[in-house]
């Protein structure tokens, strides 16, 4: 029999492979005909509480109690939804996630989109367990704000010819794009770190050496803005200042320990999620389990290694300006954190969403033209302290190049005073949800501190170019 036949006699999918291992052995055995095989199946599916002993099927017996105990056993958590303009796809993403036996809350930011897996913006708590799709393919993506002492006249003005060396020190002090690499290669306590926490960052160490200080490709950015503090803040004065605002992750390191670690766990799911092509990208790696372990080491490596990326980044580009960094202001994505929630100690998964503790500092991004916004946390619990990392795709990046082009949007940009270095069409504001909009939507998560307005604005080119 075959796997169309067994289906038609009413085996589930999770047990086919357990149905074939008994047919085989009745055909080897010569114990049945082939149509007595075939009333056999159908009596274990029917009744297999009968079977559990049958020397031939009772292991297909068995998994099928085991599954319809499990189905019965199911549930699904709620979660909590910031903003009205989300979609369906994304919506649907977090509801499966919500299904995952280890899932214990789960929230929805406003800026949410489809992903692989838990949706960008989504927020999910799991008990003893992490799921690698939930962290995200670029681990431990970052946001890095340094304010400088540089002049905001300068700025204001923001024409070519005087900033120069603003422009230069983009141009210089990091590299965009898949594969880009510094020779000779920056150096970085974090590269004196042990590397073999797993096989999969001992493999890479080479290329993280090589990468780091480097930018990545699509919504990874440096630019140049200006702050607007409207209270005594982050250590400063209230007042204008020009800053450097930064967007990118673990390189190529990061998406290889995804992908190792989701393939283990993904041979590690239960019968009954394995053939949803939905769920698989949800699979998880229990804390307990040795390969939960490595994979929640190199995942915090690589948040090591992240910031590190941003400090040699900002370090470098602030140096080449000729400025002097006066404030900082960092935070992660794409992570996961051990956390205390109503009592108990979860694994907090935070999916293209921002640490929003009370009291805690964070910066979310707007669009190349519209502001970021400087955030500080109000420890909402029903977000898990969370809140969105910017303003959110509202469409995909084929769309936005079949729609798009640089013309469209050149008034747009001058008129909000930018110079676009390089970028992607896939990456102009109106690829974007309203930023505005996604503020108000989270007003009881974050309070706003101060915003960044940009300027001079770098990111990887695809080809097209903005000044046409």
């Amino acid at each position: 029999m075959n796997k169309k036949q067994l289906r038609q006699l009413g085996v589930p999918d999770d047990c086919i492979p357990v149905a074939i291992r008994c047919v085989q052995r009745v055909a080897e055995d010569r114990a049945l005909r082939s149509a007595q095989r075939k009333r056999m199946v159908a009596d274990v599916v029917g009744s297999p509480e009968t079977h559990t002993d049958d020397p031939y099927f009772g292991e297909l017996a068995r998994e099928l109690i085991e599954l319809r105990q499990q189905e019965a056993e199911e549930t699904s958590i709620g979660y909590r939804q910031w903003g009205d303009d989300v979609d369906d796809q994304s919506r649907a993403q977090i509801e499966n996630a919500c299904r995952l036996p280890v899932a214990v809350a789960a929230a929805l930011m406003p800026d949410a989109h489809c992903g692989y897996g838990l949706p960008i913006g989504g927020v999910l708590a799991c008990d003893n367990a992490v799921v690698p799709y939930a962290v995200g393919v670029d681990i431990a993506c970052r946001m890095r704000l340094t304010l400088t002492d540089l002049p905001v006249d300068r700025l204001d003005r923001n024409d070519k010819n005087e900033c120069h060396e603003l422009d230069r020190s983009l141009e210089k002090g990091t590299r965009f794009g898949v594969g880009k690499t510094w020779n000779p290669r920056k150096e970085h306590d974090v590269l004196d770190e042990d590397w073999s926490v797993s096989a999969v960052t001992r493999e890479m160490f080479d290329k993280a050496a090589n990468q780091l200080g480097t930018s990545g490709s699509g919504n990874h950015f440096a630019e140049w803005g200006v702050v607007e503090l409207p209270d005594d803040d982050l250590g400063l004065p209230a007042g204008r200042y020009v800053a450097l605002l930064s967007h990118s992750g673990s390189r190529g390191a990061g998406a290889a320990v995804c992908k190792r670690y989701t393939d283990i766990a993904r041979r590690k799911l239960p019968a009954r999620f394995r053939n949803d092509k939905q769920m698989v990208h949800l699979a998880w790696l229990s804390l307990d389990s040795h390969e939960g372990q490595e994979y929640w080491e190199a995942m915090n490596l690589m948040g090591r290694y992240a910031a590190a990326n941003h400090e040699l980044i900002h370090r470098g580009v602030v140096r080449l300006a000729g400025a002097k960094a006066i404030a900082t202001v960092e935070n992660h994505h794409n992570f996961a954190w051990k956390e205390r929630h109503a009592g108990r100690e979860v694994v907090v998964h935070r999916k293209g969403a921002t640490p929003a503790d009370e009291g805690a500092l964070g910066v979310i991004p707007g669009n190349m033209a519209d502001p970021a916004f400087i955030v500080r946390g109000k420890g909402n619990r029903a977000s898990l302290n969370s809140a969105s990392h910017g303003a959110g795709r509202r469409m995909s990046r084929g769309a936005a190049k079949r729609q798009y082009v640089w013309k469209m949007w050149r008034d747009y940009l001058s008129q909000r005073n930018v110079r676009v270095l390089s970028a992607g069409i896939d990456e102009v504001p109106g690829v974007y949800k309203d930023i505005h909009q996604v503020m108000q939507a989270q007003h009881d998560l974050v309070d706003v501190v101060g915003t960044f307005q940009p300027r001079i604005v770098k990111m990887c080119a695809d080809g097209s170019r903005p000044e046409d």
